[in-house]
C-alpha cells in the first residue's frame, strides 16, 4: 500500500514539475518577444530626420529612410546599446538560419563611427515581413506596400509582420515624425 502511495506521489511531483518548467519557459518566450517588440517599436518611433548628403542642400533633400519586405534601414535618435541616446543607423534585416525559420538581425552604428552592433530578435518564425503605409496628398485612403524607395517621404506607418504556422501576428508602429517631415518637404 505504501509503495503505491510512494509511486503515485512520485508521479505527481514529476509531473508538476514538468509542467512548472513548460510555464516557465513560455512565459520566457512571451517575455522576449515583447521586449523585442518593445525594441523595434521605440526605435522606429524614435525616428530622427537625419539628411542625406547631396552636391545641392535645396534638390538634394532627403533623408535615410530605406525599405523593403525583407530590410528597413532608417536613423534614429534611440540606440539599444547605448542609453544615453545619439544619432544612430539602425537596419533591420530578415534572415534564415539552418533550420529554415526567419529572425530579425538588427545592425546598428552611430553615425560617425565605424563599430557596428548586431543582435537577434524574434527568432524561430516560419516568415517575417515589413509593409509600408503608403498615401498620397490627394488620397483620402492609403495602401500598404512592401517597398519604400523614396527618401524624401518618409511612410505614416509600417507594419511587421510575424507569422508561425497557423498564428499571424500582424504589429502596426506610427512613425511619429513622418507626417511632420512630409509637411515639411512639400513646402
Amino acid at each position: 500500500m505504501i509503495s503505491l502511495i510512494v509511486a503515485i506521489t512520485g508521479g505527481a511531483m514529476s509531473l508538476a514539475s514538468r509542467s512548472v518548467d513548460s510555464g516557465e519557459k513560455h512565459i520566457e518566450s512571451l517575455e522576449r518577444f515583447r521586449a523585442s517588440l518593445n525594441i523595434v517599436d521605440s526605435q522606429i518611433q524614435s525616428f530622427l530626420p537625419v539628411a542625406l548628403q547631396g552636391s545641392d542642400p535645396v534638390t538634394d533633400k532627403g533623408y535615410i529612410f530605406k525599405g523593403d519586405s525583407t530590410s528597413l534601414l532608417f536613423s534614429a535618435g534611440r540606440s539599444l546599446w547605448n542609453s544615453k541616446g545619439g544619432y544612430v543607423v539602425v537596419q533591420y534585416k530578415i534572415e534564415s538560419d539552418g533550420d529554415g525559420k526567419q529572425f530579425l538581425r538588427i545592425a546598428e552604428k552611430m553615425i560617425g563611427m565605424k563599430n557596428e552592433n548586431t543582435t537577434r530578435l524574434f527568432v524561430l518564425y516560419d516568415r517575417i515581413y515589413f509593409e509600408y503605409f503608403l498615401k498620397e496628398p490627394a488620397e483620402e485612403k492609403g495602401t500598404w506596400v512592401e517597398q519604400w524607395t523614396d527618401n524624401k517621404v518618409i511612410p505614416a506607418m509600417i507594419r511587421l509582420n510575424l507569422i508561425a504556422g497557423a498564428r499571424r501576428l500582424s504589429v502596426i508602429i506610427p512613425v511619429r515624425v513622418g507626417q511632420a517631415v512630409n509637411k515639411r518637404l512639400s513646402l
